[in-house]
């Protein structure tokens, strides 16, 4: 049995010092400083096998956290793991203290294609840390070798050539595929950072919020709904790809949606319906002319085949409490952060290759400025960290 850990980390702008990352942002080096300390020590504390990472401007500042991470592991171990001189080293409880450095671990980033470099204007991509590697180059996907056209059904008593579409060449942030050699298992990973709620609004820079105009804020939240959903079908695609050729598949990130959402509902796959014998087909001559018991088997085996499972849910399932929470904004906590996994890691599915035993989360950290005793600390990251533990069987 191989056990191991798979993790999502949004880490909230990671870059260097002295460098506007977004208008009349940067770290000072004292800040910056700051930031590493923390991030090395989220790192310490999830000691996770993969992980990916969102809101990377820089693999070089990421790389110096994972160094400083892999040096106090080794510290901790040195202080806290016997040597085999110790005849009580065998005890199994060193092996949970035990806390494994990144020394050999493989870095995928994929930097996001629209980041020019310019101060002010810097855009963020992401990346992948793994302990065992990979086993292929991993892919970056962001811009659209064809554009994605998205026609819109004419409404009844419409011409069809008036019902609009919609088109995207480009998503807002790369989507990172890295297959992964676990154990005598390849599973495909991929990282994902979603369009955020933030609006699109007219124009090239921000609203003037002294000349409120509410219709043109929805109108804003309208196109990045529109963008997200277009990005998650996007993602969907790439996952299709992979489990029709019968591949493992995990997909984690920041969804900047909550599990019950459309755009993750679209990542995902639907659920499939307890019977389908009872629906009228859908090239029905009469009103009995339903899908036969055949048919509603091979039905629901095309769609939980094809379908992914929120880690968070099988864990919540599983410990009989809701207590997960990734962020916290104006008083609302919600999980917008994700892992989903293909039904090879399912319990239910008699064919499975593993299933998940645990889910960890981070967010102790995490405060929306709103008490006065946690006021709200823009160094640390704004997202909880999610983790994953996983047996394969």
């Amino acid at each position: 049995m191989t056990e191991f850990t798979i993790a999502s980390f949004n880490v909230k702008n990671l870059i260097g010092a002295n460098q506007e990352y977004y208008r009349f942002q940067s770290y000072t080096p004292e800040e910056y400083a700051w930031k590493q300390d923390w991030l090395a020590d989220q790192l310490l504390t999830m000691d996770a096998d993969i992980i990916g990472f969102q809101e990377i401007f820089e693999e070089n500042a990421l790389q110096s956290v994972i160094e400083e991470a892999s040096v106090r592991a080794e510290a901790l171990n040195e202080a806290s793991v016997p040597d085999r001189s110790k005849r009580y080293h065998r005890k199994a409880i060193f092996k949970k203290l035990k806390v494994d450095p990144y020394r050999d671990a493989a870095l995928a980033f994929a930097p996001n294609a629209a980041d020019t470099g310019h101060p002010g204007e810097r855009r963020p991509g992401l990346a992948i840390l793994s302990r065992f590697g990979f086993a292929e180059e991993p892919e970056i996907i962001q811009d659209l070798q064809a554009p994605l056209e998205i026609p819109f059904s004419a409404l009844r008593g419409m011409d069809e050539d008036d019902a609009g579409f919609f088109r995207l060449k480009r998503i807002s942030r790369p989507i990172l595929k890295a297959r992964v050699p676990v154990g005598e298992t390849v599973v495909t990973v991929f990282n994902c950072h979603l369009k955020s709620k933030l609006g699109e609004f007219d124009g090239a820079g921000p609203q003037d919020l002294t000349k409120y105009d509410p219709m043109g804020r929805a109108m804003g939240s309208l196109r990045s709904g529109l963008r997200r959903m277009a990005e998650a079908w996007v993602l969907r695609r790439e996952i299709l790809k992979e489990l029709d050729l019968g591949r493992p598949v995990m997909v984690l990130g920041d969804f900047n949606d909550g599990q019950h959402t459309v755009s993750s509902e679209i990542i995902s796959g639907e659920t499939p319906f307890k019977n389908y014998a009872w629906m009228l087909r859908h090239d029905a001559k009469h009103s009995g002319d339903r899908y036969s018991d055949d048919e509603n088997i091979q039905i629901t085996e095309d769609i939980t085949s094809r379908q992914l499972h929120s880690a968070e849910r099988l864990f919540v399932r599983k410990s009989l409490r809701d207590m997960v929470y990734t962020t916290a904004f104006g008083g609302v906590f919600e999980s917008i952060d994700q892992i989903y996994l293909s039904r090879h890691f399912h319990p239910d599915y008699e064919n499975r290759l593993g299933e998940m035993t645990y889910f960890s989360v981070l967010n102790d950290h995490l405060t929306d400025g709103s008490h006065p005793e946690a006021p709200y600390n823009k160094l640390a990251s704004d997202h909880g960290q999610i983790m994953a533990h996983i047996n394969l069987l």
